[in-house]
């Protein structure tokens, strides 16, 4: 092979320095950055090797110029231009996470926007002559929301804090009858063009709660004010008091509201969904259009808790949404979060916008069910189907 001869110069040698600085992690990842050293190359004493040919070739280690040498070193932050991967619902929980680079819904956060929404729910009127006021209902489990949403609202019309409803804080709840609540303008003058109704919450495991029977039974109009449901006695004509056999227009409902709480939507039952998706069918088979109300974000989003104009800016939260579509099998887009008033003694606006803006989208979806059953939309309707 070799054998002792000439020495001939060494080529580059490369190295990675020592560091003195311990690789540290931000949010659980660590970065890393290429820094240039002049350390001198390690010396390796000479070597002698012999070619087949008996000529000998030695590598030594003679002194040269440093040559540049390239070494890792961790550093805290984070380049510039790049963020870190946001964390999930639970660092939010924690009060850690990270906003988002902008909101995936905007919303006007000030006192104009409130008096604008205000305005706009107090003076609305159904667009169909012989209906006084939109019948929306609020469909959910025991103790998703319902009856604190209606407080709520009545609330920020009152210009205080009141639980006119009964709400519950027990798994049970309350409201066990249909109750009606109307939303008036403004302080002693007369009620708004809308009617939130109360129901017992519906049944999760099918052995309690409000039953698909009895629930398609209020949307059409047959249940009478104040009936107290009980799973034992469905609605029927011959057994319940007061029981409309011809509801009019304005006895029936003209919107669904559901209301889920965020704080559950990964521990309820996996057959409320195909509660939800069964009954929301036959809803629709009616005419009546739906949508759903996110409640208690403030309890999965800490960020949100203090702040709550920072709802829209939440990845917990605009997780928790895309849940609450799959549970309900509907789009995102008919879903609003909302935060109801519970312990606090003083009205605040932007809690106030939030409930607002969930009251308009609500009477957006009623006054299309005014827009399909109006008289000339029902009558050109007949005569596609014929």
């Amino acid at each position: 092979m070799f054998s002792s001869g000439k020495e001939i110069p060494s080529g580059f040698s490369f190295g990675l320095a020592a560091s003195t600085t311990k690789p540290s992690s931000s949010n659980g990842l660590t970065t890393l950055t290429a820094a240039p050293t002049t350390s001198v190359p390690p010396a390796f004493g000479t070597t002698t090797l012999t070619r087949d040919d008996n000529s000998e070739v030695t590598n030594s280690s003679e002194t040269r110029e440093p040559k540049p040498q390239f070494t890792f070193l961790a550093r805290k932050e984070w380049p510039k231009g790049t963020t870190p991967r946001k964390s999930s619902g639970k660092g939010c929980q924690n009060g850690g996470q990270l906003k988002l680079e902008s909101p995936w819904r905007n919303m006007d956060w000030t006192e104009e926007r409130r008096t604008s929404l205000m305005e706009t729910i107090t003076s609305y009127r159904p667009s169909c002559g012989e209906v006084p006021q939109a019948r929306v209902l609020l469909l959910g489990p025991v103790s998703s929301g319902k009856s604190s949403f209606i407080s709520s609202v009545q609330s920020v019309f009152n210009g205080r804090v009141t639980n006119r409803a009964m709400v519950g804080s027990f798994s049970s709840g309350f409201t066990k009858k249909l109750q009606s609540f109307n939303i008036r303008g403004k302080k002693d003058e007369d009620h708004t063009g809308l009617v939130l109704c109360d129901t017992m919450g519906m049944s999760e495991d099918g052995m309690t709660g409000l039953t698909l029977h009895d629930i398609l039974s209020v949307v059409k109009g047959h249940v009478p004010e104040g009936h107290k449901f009980s799973p034992d006695q469905p609605v029927s004509a011959s057994e319940t008091v007061g029981y409309v056999k011809r509801p009019s227009l304005k006895d029936k409902v003209h919107c669904v509201a559901f209301v889920v709480d965020a704080s559950k939507i990964t521990t309820y039952p996996k057959g409320l969904s195909t509660t939800f998706k069964q009954l929301r069918k036959h809803i629709s088979d009616l005419g009546v259009h739906q949508v759903a109300l996110l409640s208690h974000v403030d309890q999965v989003c800490l960020q949100t808790a203090k702040d709550v104009t920072g709802v829209y800016e939440s990845r917990t939260i605009q997780d928790v949404m895309g849940k609450a579509a799959a549970l309900l099998g509907m789009s995102t887009s008919y879903i609003v979060p909302v935060k109801n008033y519970s312990s606090e003694l003083d009205l605040d606006v932007n809690t106030d916008v939030l409930l607002l803006s969930a009251v308009d989208h609500i009477l957006q979806y009623a006054d299309l069910y005014f827009q399909d059953n109006a008289p000339q939309n029902k009558e050109l309707k007949t005569v596609l189907e014929l």
